[in-house]
């Protein structure tokens, strides 16, 4: 899938065959895994495959495995079948996934934007109205998002890779101040003690 991942999202990862029927068990990696139930194809593919359509006979949420669902593939009948699918992603062409309301993001989206440090505060008095002291300066990138784990509420964690060393910095909105997907660009004003708390 190298060179066309930004064609593709993922929307679960096949751990096992289910049953003996050719079902599969996947941990979703969605958050609307709602509207898998009601899809009548997708793709599938590892990490260097090129993506195959497949007919979707039925998808249901899990009961008994939380942040799982079921996909009964057609033309799998049988455990063997479905074995041929274990580690697999289920994928949707990118022109399918679902369009975000203002303020959200998807964490594939923030995954190689730059990171830019404002000043906490602007100073009353600039020597010129091109300060460099209050212009951004340049963080590193973000090489990825840290979600806050199941059942636990609190903010997801933009993962920032520095000249320092690596950063976590809180995906909220009073210290991410600017988010521009499609510029590639995240502003940030880092509270007093940040630092100090991500080396210890």
């Amino acid at each position: 899938m190298s060179g066309e991942s930004q064609r593709w999202v993922a929307v679960a990862h096949i751990l096992r065959p289910r049953g003996n029927k050719g079902e599969v068990a996947a941990e979703l990696l969605t958050d609307f895994p709602q509207r898998l139930t009601e899809l009548r194809e997708v793709f599938v593919a590892d990490a260097k495959d090129e993506p195959r359509r497949v007919g979707l006979v039925s998808c249901w949420l899990s009961q008994n495995h939380r942040g799982q669902a079921v996909f009964h593939f057609a033309g799998c009948s049988s455990i063997s079948e479905a074995e041929k699918f274990r580690g697999l992603d289920v994928l949707l062409p990118i022109e399918q996934r679902v369009t975000l309301p203002a303020g959200h993001y998807f964490f594939s989206d923030l995954i190689g934007c730059s990171v830019f440090e404002c000043a906490r505060e602007a100073s009353p008095v600039a020597s010129s109205p091109c300060s460099l002291a209050t212009a951004p300066s340049l963080l590193g990138g973000v090489t990825d998002v840290q979600p806050t784990g199941e059942g636990v509420s609190g903010t997801p964690l933009l993962v920032v890779d520095t000249r320092g060393g690596e950063l976590l910095i809180p995906l909220a909105e009073d210290i991410c101040t600017g988010i521009d997907v499609r510029g590639r660009r995240i502003e940030v004003v880092l509270p007093e003690g940040l630092r100090d708390l991500n080396r210890t």
